[in-house]
């Protein structure tokens, strides 16, 4: 790992808030090639390695070599079992800024798992009223912008119903998510005038609704998760509804998350959740070469899009770290960007610039 250059601070549409000498300076960059490497921390503490043409390497510097600009982390307000908590997460993004690589931090405002079925509040906030949420959501993502200074920010994760529920269900107290976001957004542009905002949307059905509703929110980046097994198989109606999104609202979009399968088989006795045919494109068979295929079609696709403006690799390192019989590993290995010996796919290719 490059460990110590030379950082010129310049205001750069990236920038971090905040740095230090440690830091690298992070070039600015005109579309996104991200990773998501959340539990790198918890795979790493395990005792397993990566591997790059069969030599250890740390996985950051395998996808930097490899063009990737971005990586992805989720942050928990207190999980219950001990991994990506503030404490853990602003160490992986110390990590990340001294590869040189940018910080996007998705903030799931619950101790666990937030998206279109769960927003569940954190455990510690449970018996606030509405108001004093409120002003815990903006001193909590004080703390974050001042703690981390990401340059990419998610208020939330995949929102589609809103977040911190009851309270905030889109569907049943619009204006109490309205006042959330923007409590939130508030706190991110008071700390910071290059951090970039995103809001999130899980899939591509219901997207219009979504945005249509959070339009008065002061935000940046309209963030998409796209899963064939999920929403759906044709990447003409993804870039369709990007460039819709984009044109209506007149911003950047990304797609925050997706992944694909470079095999059916297995590495451990987790539940794999990708595993069947009928839960693929067809043009992109489930091996090497249809997993980089795939996601080569996928970045094109947002590149064509006229407001496209970069995509994330989900679980990209949640390889079978436990061994062959467990089951408490990895529902994702068949997906991850390194195989089942731990060695760096061909996939990495398509985080190319070209």
């Amino acid at each position: 790992m490059k460990k110590t250059i030379v950082l010129i601070v310049f205001a750069t549409l990236f920038s971090c808030s905040k740095s230090d000498s440690t830091t690298p300076a992070v070039e600015e960059v005109t579309f996104i090639r991200g990773a998501d490497l959340s539990y790198l921390p918890l795979i790493e503490g395990e005792g397993t390695t990566y591997k790059h043409n069969g030599q250890t390497e740390d996985p950051i510097i395998t996808l930097k070599n490899a063009g990737c600009n971005a990586i992805r982390i989720r942050l928990w307000q207190n999980p219950s079992f001990g991994h990506s908590g503030l404490a853990e997460v602003k160490t992986l993004a110390v990590r990340v800024k001294q590869a040189g690589l940018k910080v996007w931090l998705t903030v799931h405002y619950s101790d666990t798992w937030a998206d279109p079925a769960n927003q569940t509040k954190p455990v510690a906030w449970q018996g606030l009223s509405f108001g004093d949420l409120k002003n815990t959501v903006s001193s909590y993502t004080t703390q974050i912008m001042t703690e981390i200074a990401p340059d990419i920010i998610q208020i939330g994760n995949e929102t589609n119903d809103g977040m911190l529920w009851p309270d905030g269900r889109l569907t049943t107290n619009e204006s109490q998510f309205l006042e959330l976001l923007s409590s939130a957004s508030t706190a991110v542009r008071n700390q910071s005038a290059t951090t970039k905002i995103m809001l999130h949307f899980a899939g591509t059905t219901g997207a219009d609704w979504f945005f249509n509703k959070v339009a008065a929110i002061d935000y940046d980046y309209i963030g998409l998760s796209y899963y064939p097994v999920w929403h759906g198989k044709s990447l003409t109606t993804l870039q369709d509804t990007m460039n819709s999104l984009g044109q209506l609202y007149q911003k950047k979009v990304l797609i925050a998350e997706t992944a694909y399968p470079f095999t059916f088989g297995y590495n451990d006795y987790t539940n794999n959740i990708v595993g069947l045919q009928s839960q693929i494109i067809d043009t992109y068979p489930a091996s090497a070469q249809g997993q980089q295929d795939y996601l080569t079609a996928l970045k094109n696709t947002v590149k064509q899009s006229t407001y496209g403006f970069g995509f994330c690799y989900w679980g990209a390192e949640w390889i079978a770290f436990r061994g062959p019989t467990a089951t408490n590993g990895s529902t994702w290995e068949n997906q991850a960007l390194w195989d089942f010996n731990k060695n760096a796919l061909p996939v990495l290719n398509a985080f190319s610039a070209n």
